[in-house]
């Protein structure tokens, strides 16, 4: 893979994360199913779908690239998830914007940029047990990285370690935090679509 962020690795990744997220779909309604509408894997499925569709005509801009896969959640999914991530995504579009690649070093400072984003919109903190905590367990992970298979394996570790970590908290956000102690011991459904799409990425 390139040096860094292009729009041919974005082709690619979504590729990735289309597969990765149908396959999983049915898990990830379950896991929904159990604190939430029990839908996020069929929004995440239509959402990636139609980014899919729309990959010949990315832009080489890697910020106006990102920019259309954010347009592609906002027109699809109206879940509360998908339109975080699409704040991320925006975030970080802002960022790269007038580039043609960027840099994997980035990728920590840029994670950082889409998580301040993403919890403003969301009203969210970390230690929630939403996705945000895994956004920053990625950024963490990727502080001094600069390849991108490197960044991949950490960051599938540190969400999954997250998840772990979170396990046993009650859900502090969205419709899951009316379970209160009854949900202890469930993962959080958002945490564990972005280790899925995460480890989608890994490459040998």
């Amino acid at each position: 893979m390139a040096g860094g962020m292009t729009t041919d690795s974005l082709r690619w990744a979504v590729a990735q994360l289309a597969d990765q997220i149908k396959s999983s779909a049915d898990e990830l309604n379950a896991l929904d199913g159990a604190v939430g509408d029990g839908d996020l894997g069929v929004n995440m499925t239509r959402a990636l779908e139609r980014l899919s569709e729309d990959l010949p005509n990315l832009p080489d801009d890697v910020g106006m690239a990102l920019l259309r896969c954010a347009q592609a959640f906002t027109r699809v999914s109206a879940s509360t998830y998908g339109t975080l991530l699409a704040t991320g995504l925006m975030a970080v579009a802002k960022q790269v914007k007038g580039r043609t690649c960027v840099p994997w070093s980035e990728m920590s400072s840029l994670l950082a940029a889409a998580l301040q984003a993403m919890s403003g919109r969301g009203k969210g903190q970390l230690g929630d047990k939403t996705v945000l905590d895994a956004v920053e367990a990625v950024r963490h992970a990727a502080e001094g990285l600069d390849d991108a298979a490197a960044l991949a394996r950490a960051a599938d570790e540190a969400i999954a370690a997250a998840i772990t970590s979170l396990r046993d908290h009650p859900f502090r956000q969205g419709r899951a935090r009316i379970f209160g102690d009854q949900a202890i011991g469930r993962d959080d459904p958002g945490m564990v679509a972005f280790q899925r799409m995460v480890d989608s990425l890994k490459v040998v």
